[in-house]
């Protein structure tokens, strides 16, 4: 009996979600998967807050618990999931007191877990590199949830307060090397102005949007940023929490890669392209992400 069918009607269930905006967007295709599962277990995620408007109004998501112990305890779980592994997320399952408390085995120390969760390649019976999505889900699939199709990211959004037809672009990354020059970015919105589509820049709190003065560019949290991705008809962008995003919309997008893989971090679930840049950012040209947006097909419908 797998540990899902043994948990109680209506029993609380944590699970540990820290760190990156990317991670936690892709996080959210394995609670649908659980909640498909099982409607009537109490869902709770523990994130940062800067991270809580990933699971705001989420179907699958009962609530978002503080990113300390204190928090997790409080929320009375029985099964404790930690998609973390760090240090900190350690503590924090170790101290939930859940009867179950289950994590990846390949993480750095398992103590806190009686349930080691072998890799998602053994889980999925797959010889491949498996994509984030798939690795958070198989968690799921391997507490009981039956292996099925990972879904599209799902996030839930509110009215854009950006009018008309618009295309968003973020330039900004976690590292420099991860990011195309600003004023490639530029060139390509002056393209988009070309077949009438409002070039968008979205920039973070601390970001510098000064390049990109020319354009409209949107610069508010978290919860007002998912909106604007969300009715975009385009994105363009590095590497980032904000290609996921768009993505969870089925928003058709160009993703440029430098040091990550995008069989493990790509679009997931939507029309997309994929720019890699094998040689570092500086050697991708304008043409070349051009060329890329002129093949998506949806895309193409919406700047006819």
């Amino acid at each position: 009996m797998s540990i899902l069918e043994q948990l109680p009607h209506g029993a609380a269930v944590a699970v540990i979600r820290l760190r990156s905006l990317g991670d936690c967007v892709l996080t959210t295709p394995g609670l649908t998967l659980l909640r498909r599962a099982r409607p009537d277990l109490k869902i709770g995620v523990s994130v940062e807050e800067r991270f809580t408007a990933v699971f705001e109004n989420h179907p699958a998501v009962d609530g978002t618990l503080a990113p300390t112990w204190q928090a997790v305890r409080a929320w009375h779980p029985l099964l404790c999931v930690n998609l973390h592994g760090g240090t900190r997320s350690q503590w924090m399952t170790a101290l939930s007191l859940a009867r179950w408390r289950a994590g990846f085995s390949h993480h750095s120390t398992t103590l806190a877990y009686n349930l080691k969760i072998p890799r998602a390649q053994k889980i999925l019976g797959v010889n491949r590199t498996v994509h984030t999505a798939e690795h958070l889900a198989s968690a799921f699939f391997a507490l009981g949830v039956p292996i099925d199709r990972v879904p599209r990211a799902q996030l839930c959004a509110g009215e854009t307060p950006i009018p008309g037809k618009y295309a968003v672009l973020h330039p900004f990354a976690s590292g420099v090397e991860k990011q195309w020059p600003a004023e490639r970015f530029c060139e390509v919105a002056r393209y988009l102005q070309l077949w009438n589509i409002t070039p968008v820049f979205l920039a973070g709190p601390g970001d510098d949007a000064g390049p990109f003065k020319e354009h409209a560019v949107f610069q508010g949290p978290l919860a007002e940023a998912r909106n604007v991705l969300s009715k975009a008809v385009a994105f363009i962008g590095n590497d980032s929490g904000p290609a996921h995003i768009a993505a969870a919309f089925g928003v058709p997008s160009v993703v440029l890669f430098s040091t990550s893989n995008p069989a493990i971090w790509g679009p997931w679930q939507t029309e997309s392209e994929v720019v890699v840049a094998s040689e570092g950012m500086q050697k991708v040209s304008v043409s070349r992400v051009i060329a890329a947006l002129e093949r998506l097909r949806t895309f193409e419908e919406a700047h006819a």
